[in-house]
């Protein structure tokens, strides 16, 4: 695929997808780096469910730990891993505390180091709480990156630094959501409805699906 393809597809996604953003509720930087973690695995609409109870008694680290690791599992229980993920989220906050004021880092090093925190899950921090131009590759755009052949590639990282190199700079920061809700509700995993796609022409998926 060209430069200037690419350019076309990521005009008309924005055009088409004109506010993109997380679909995950947040209020702070810290709510949206717990709404990430409890997401692996787990649907936005779950997290944001149980969210809405957890944030709403406890939405700082001093306030997590004061849960406990228990009392946080009475809120995610409904979460896939919920277990882990209690035990991540509680080591993260007394990190926070003890290395960062409570704060959360905007630097990808010391995102990573905290538990729980991946390379996608910094890059989501990264780019949704700090504007930073990062792109967390999920399965999603995995999906329509090879799909589309926008920047195929066999592993996360490899369609990762494709998209960060090839993506039109003035798209980059927005590029993570407009891939994401592309693949969620057009660029579906089992029947992509291509024939409602504002990128089909320009798309290279030769087993396109008209219905």
């Amino acid at each position: 695929m060209n430069q200037e393809k690419r350019q076309l597809i990521f005009e008309k996604l924005s055009t088409e997808i004109p506010e993109p953003t997380t679909e995950l509720n947040y209020n702070s930087a810290f709510e949206l780096l717990i709404a990430v973690v409890l997401s692996a695995q787990a649907t936005d609409k779950g997290v944001n469910k149980a969210t809405e109870k957890l944030f709403a008694v406890a939405n700082t680290p001093e306030a997590i730990l004061d849960l406990g690791e228990d009392g946080l599992k009475h809120y995610i229980k409904t979460i896939g891993l919920f277990n882990s993920k209690a035990k991540n989220i509680i080591l993260l906050c007394q990190r926070l505390i003890d290395q960062h004021n409570s704060a959360v880092p905007e630097r990808r090093h010391e995102l990573e180091a905290l538990a729980g925190v991946g390379r996608k899950t910094a890059n989501v921090v990264l780019n949704t709480a700090f504007g930073q131009s990062t792109i967390a590759v999920d399965t999603h755009i995995f999906r329509v990156s090879n799909r589309t052949r926008l920047a195929p590639g066999k592993t996360v990282l490899e369609v990762e630094k494709k998209l960060t190199r090839f993506t039109p700079r003035q798209f980059l920061k927005d590029a993570h959501h407009l891939l994401i809700l592309h693949g969620r509700y057009t660029c579906i995993a089992r029947k992509p409805r291509c024939s409602a796609c504002v990128i089909e022409e320009l798309c290279e998926f030769k087993e396109k699906i008209y219905t």
